[in-house]
């Protein structure tokens, strides 16, 4: 009787311990995603202040995405464009997204409705994008993206 009565014990310790440490894993997951999703805020905000500084923070130094032209572009390029004034987002409103935090990497889903300009002209419109975020260090940045129009 008494080795089932510490078997049980025991059992009821392990669960214990179990359950705590995915409560832990599971808090601070929430804490990423909730990070992920406030550094989209942030990125869009960066973007309509032409906030340089912000931006550098935000993408990785070996960021790249493939824009709706087809084209790689690259933080510098990103820079450049900002800096110049081709590339001017002038509002934005983030719809719907999905966070999937893996390890120290993520991925990051979302529609958002930008109200922008490219080299002068309207580029205005809904956009699906993917960003592939990493942890590095304790900060999350952005190391590739990908965007489509949505078709109207």
């Amino acid at each position: 009787m008494k080795p089932l009565i510490l078997a049980t014990f025991l059992a009821c310790i392990c669960s214990g311990l179990v359950a705590a440490d995915l409560t832990e894993a599971s808090s601070e997951n929430a804490r990423d995603v909730a990070m992920l999703r406030q550094q989209a805020q942030d990125l869009g905000d960066a973007m309509v202040a032409a906030d340089v500084d912000q931006l550098k923070q935000i993408f990785a130094e070996d960021w790249k995405a493939i824009g709706l032209s087809g084209k790689m572009a690259t933080r510098e390029s990103l820079i450049a464009n900002v800096t110049s004034g081709k590339d001017k987002l002038h509002s934005f409103e983030l719809g719907r997204m999905d966070v999937q935090v893996h390890g120290n990497v993520a991925a990051v889903h979302g529609i958002v409705t930008e109200k922008r300009s490219w080299d002068g002209k309207d580029t205005s419109g809904q956009f699906l994008w993917t960003d592939i975020v990493e942890k590095r260090g304790d900060k999350w940045v952005i190391v590739r993206s990908a965007g489509a129009r949505v078709s109207r």
